[in-house]
């Protein structure tokens, strides 16, 4: 196989795109009543984010859903079951090599659904179930508007943290579950005019989590961020991120092949159950850890590192299982399927 290029390793658009906007955010953050319009202009675009993704499942998809059930139950149970257990059993690394904002932040990567589009992309470069990725990543996302709440107030219950309590998860229902169910009741009449406009939601999507970046990271740097967070502490998240991110490959691997999954939906539980959605995490934290102590910006480096690594982890593991694919020779060792 010929080498990964190098241009396939470095960040991507948006990725640059964040940095962009935490470097905004450190040199001109905005205070005062400046700030808190930029609080109520993120919540409108959270509203409208979920309220596009509402309009763009179908019931078709929901229903499809149903007749795949044991690989979309696997995907579900590395998603909201595996990744809390290791964040858990990683719980005291963490904490002892993060200060306590990163140690949550980390916490809070475990509870999150999974990606939508990057997992959709990669099963199809490596070969695997396309229709059932599709239908897995969605169901992960819809189905985590409920269950991440519930999976922080367990994680932070156990750790002895303060957890979002039932004003966290209210906020989950105003801004994102809300918005997503009109949206979907809707679709009938607006859900062709959402599947002509799909960069419409790109940009969306895109522009909530840019936005909601800027705001977190703002408040955090007038509090202090980049003074109270050491240059070794953000190579600890690095190593902890992608120490997680192997053991939920490792993981799904063997047990696509233990349940007997054929090599394409084996493919689809390695990408749908070992990523964390940025899209969905971004707006949940501004919601959940709205008063967090520390600020929400040291909160979301974790996801926000996590992301790239899975991102750059993934490419290489796609391209590598669509080489197997096409040589007809066995997979690697570890998580390949």
């Amino acid at each position: 196989m010929p080498p990964l290029p190098l241009r396939r390793l470095l960040p991507d658009g948006f990725t640059l795109a964040l940095l962009a906007a935490v470097a905004l955010a450190t040199v001109l953050p905005c205070r005062g009543e400046a700030a808190v319009w930029l609080d109520n202009t993120t919540d409108a675009a959270i509203m409208l984010l979920f309220f596009l993704h509402g309009a763009k499942l179908s019931r078709e998809a929901i229903v499809r859903g149903v007749t795949h059930w044991r690989l979309h139950l696997a995907v579900f149970a590395s998603t909201f079951v595996l990744f809390p257990l290791l964040g858990w059993l990683l719980g005291p690394l963490s904490r002892a090599l993060l200060p306590p904002p990163l140690a949550l932040g980390m916490l809070f990567v475990c509870t999150l659904p999974s990606t939508v589009q990057s997992s959709i992309a990669f099963t199809s470069i490596a070969g695997g179930n396309v229709p059932a990725a599709v239908v897995s990543a969605s169901l992960s996302s819809l189905i985590g508007i409920v269950l991440t709440p519930l999976l922080v107030e367990l994680l932070l219950a156990t750790h002895g943290g303060h957890a979002p309590g039932a004003a966290g998860v209210w906020g989950i229902v105003k801004l994102l579950l809300l918005p997503f169910a009109v949206g979907h009741l809707l679709r009938p009449w607006i859900g062709g005019w959402v599947d002509r406009h799909r960069p419409l939601l790109g940009f969306t999507d895109r522009g909530t989590i840019l936005l909601v970046v800027y705001a977190a990271f703002g408040e955090a740097v007038v509090e202090g961020l980049w003074r109270a967070t050491a240059p070794l502490a953000l190579l600890a998240t690095l190593g902890i991120g992608a120490l997680l991110l192997a053991l939920a490959l490792l993981c799904t691997g063997m047990a696509g092949r233990l349940f007997g999954f054929a090599r394409a939906d084996r493919i689809t539980l390695v990408f749908c159950g070992s990523k964390k959605s940025l899209a969905s995490g971004v707006p949940m934290a501004k919601v959940l850890f709205a008063s967090q102590a520390g600020g929400l910006g040291a909160l979301l480096l974790p996801l926000m590192i996590f992301h790239q690594v899975q991102l750059m982890v993934c490419a290489m593991l796609a391209r590598r299982y669509a080489a197997r694919t096409v040589t007809g020779h066995p997979s690697p060792p570890g998580p390949s399927p």
